[in-house]
C-alpha cells in the first residue's frame, strides 16, 4: 500500500475569525457568570442571548474546516483528518474533565442536588465515559442537570462538534457546492422549527411556547433534536461560505465585527422570559442572517499592529477558556452564590470581575504549559509519522 504522511503544515489563519472566537468565549463566560448570579434582580435583566455563542462557534468551525481541509483530501486520508482533529480538540477536553473532577465536590449544594449522593467511583466512571466522549444518559446523572457531559457542561457542544467532523469527513465533504447549498437550506428548516415553535415532528412537547434554540445537552429525544438542529445549519453554512469564498471587506473589521457580535449576544430576552415568538424570530435571524454576515466581515477584513496581536491572543485563549471557565463558574462560584443569597450587587460585580481575571489567567497558564505542549507532542509523535 502507498505510504501517506498524515501531518500537513498549517495554513495561514484568518486572524479576525480567531479574535471573534475569543470575543464569543468571553461573552459566553460572562453569560454563565450572570446566570449563576441570577437570583439578583438587577443582573437577571441583563442575561441576554449568550447561549447563541454556541451557534456562532459552529458556523466559525464549519468555515475553518472547509478552509483548512477541503483541498487536502488527495494528500490526507479520513483517518489522517480524524487524527488532526483529535490532536487539536481532545487535549483540552481531557484537561477540562480533570478540572471537573478536581472541583466537583466544591459544587455541593442546592444548585447541584445530586453531587452529595455521588460516590467517587461513580465520578470516575463518568470521567472515563467523558474521556471517550460517550454521552452520559439521564439515569446516570451525577449533578442534577441531566447533561451528557456532567463534569464540564460546556463540553456538550464539543460532542456535537465531533459529530459534525465525522459527517463532514465521511459524507458531506464529497458534496458539490450546489448539493451542499440544498443541504444547508434544508438544515435552515430545523433552525426555524425549534426557534419558531413549529415542532413539525412533535419532539418538543415538553417545552411548549418556548421560542428559543436554547438546549441540546441531554440524552433525550427532545434535547438531541435541539442539539442536531443547532449544529447542522450553522456548521455546514460555514462550510458553504468557505467553499464559495464569501467575504466582506470592512475597515476596522475586527472592531466592527466584535461590536456587532457583542450586540447580538447581549440583547436581553424578548418578551415574557424570552419565550415569545418575537424572541424566536430574533434567534433565527441571528443564526441564519447575522452570524454569516459577521463571519463574512471577519473573513474579508484585515488587521495589523495592536489589533493583530489582540486577535492572536483572543484566538489562542478562546477554546481553552470556553472549556475551563464552566467548572470554575458553576461549581466554585455557584456554591459560593448558593451560600450568599443576600450578597449585594456590588459584591457580585466584584466576584464576577475576579472570576473573569482568574479564568483568563488560569486559561492562559493551561494553554502554555499543557495544551500547546500536548499538541506539539502529538504532532511530533503521531501526526508526522508515515503510515501504511
Amino acid at each position: 500500500m502507498a505510504r501517506e504522511n498524515v501531518y500537513l503544515e498549517s495554513k495561514p489563519r484568518y486572524e479576525i475569525l480567531d479574535g471573534l472566537r475569543g470575543v464569543a468565549a468571553i461573552l459566553v463566560m460572562w453569560y454563565h457568570q450572570l446566570e449563576a448570579s441570577s437570583t439578583n434582580v438587577m443582573l437577571t435583566r441583563y442575561i441576554g442571548h449568550g447561549h447563541l455563542a454556541v451557534d456562532f462557534f459552529f458556523i466559525l468551525s464549519g468555515f475553518v474546516i472547509g478552509y483548512a481541509y477541503d483541498d487536502r483530501w488527495g494528500k490526507m486520508s479520513t483517518w489522517g483528518f480524524f487524527k488532526r482533529r483529535l490532536t487539536r480538540l481532545h487535549p483540552m477536553i481531557v484537561v477540562s474533565i480533570i478540572l471537573g473532577i478536581a472541583l466537583f465536590y466544591f459544587g455541593m449544594g442546592p444548585m447541584f442536588p445530586l453531587i452529595e449522593k455521588t460516590g467517587f467511583w461513580q465520578l470516575l466512571l463518568i470521567a472515563v465515559m467523558m474521556f471517550f466522549m460517550i454521552p452520559v444518559p439521564v439515569h446516570m446523572d451525577i449533578k442534577g442537570w441531566s447533561e451528557i457531559t456532567p463534569l464540564n457542561g460546556n463540553a456538550w457542544s464539543l460532542w456535537f462538534e465531533y459529530v459534525a467532523n465525522i459527517l463532514y469527513a465521511l459524507v458531506i465533504r464529497r458534496f458539490p457546492k450546489w448539493l451542499l447549498g440544498i443541504f444547508v437550506v434544508l438544515c435552515a428548516f430545523f433552525t426555524l422549527d425549534i426557534s419558531l415553535g413549529w415542532d413539525v415532528f412533535g419532539l418538543l412537547a415538553e417545552r411548549q411556547d418556548h421560542f428559543t434554540v436554547h438546549g441540546g445537552w441531554s440524552l433525550t429525544g427532545e434535547q438531541m433534536y435541539l442539539g442536531f438542529a443547532r449544529l447542522l445549519f450553522p456548521f455546514f453554512a460555514g462550510l458553504l461560505m468557505s467553499r464559495m469564498k464569501v467575504s466582506l471587506r470592512l475597515g476596522n473589521g475586527f472592531l466592527w465585527a466584535s461590536l456587532f457580535l457583542a450586540a447580538v449576544l447581549l440583547v436581553p430576552p424578548i418578551g415574557r422570559n424570552g419565550l415569545t415568538l418575537a424572541n424566536g424570530l430574533y434567534e433565527a435571524g441571528a443564526i441564519i442572517l447575522l452570524f454569516p454576515l459577521i463571519v463574512a466581515i471577519g473573513a474579508g477584513s484585515t488587521t495589523r499592529g495592536v489589533s493583530s496581536r489582540v486577535c492572536k491572543f483572543l484566538g489562542d485563549i478562546s477554546y481553552p477558556l470556553y472549556l475551563v471557565h464552566q467548572p470554575i463558574v458553576f461549581t466554585v462560584y455557584g456554591a459560593w452564590r448558593a451560600s450568599h443569597l443576600q450578597a449585594t450587587a456590588g459584591q457580585l460585580i466584584v466576584m464576577n470581575i475576579g472570576l473573569t481575571l482568574i479564568s483568563i489567567f488560569f486559561t492562559y497558564a493551561i494553554l502554555k504549559f499543557v495544551d500547546e505542549p500536548a499538541r506539539e507532542w502529538f504532532k511530533e509523535h503521531w501526526l508526522k509519522r508515515n503510515v501504511k
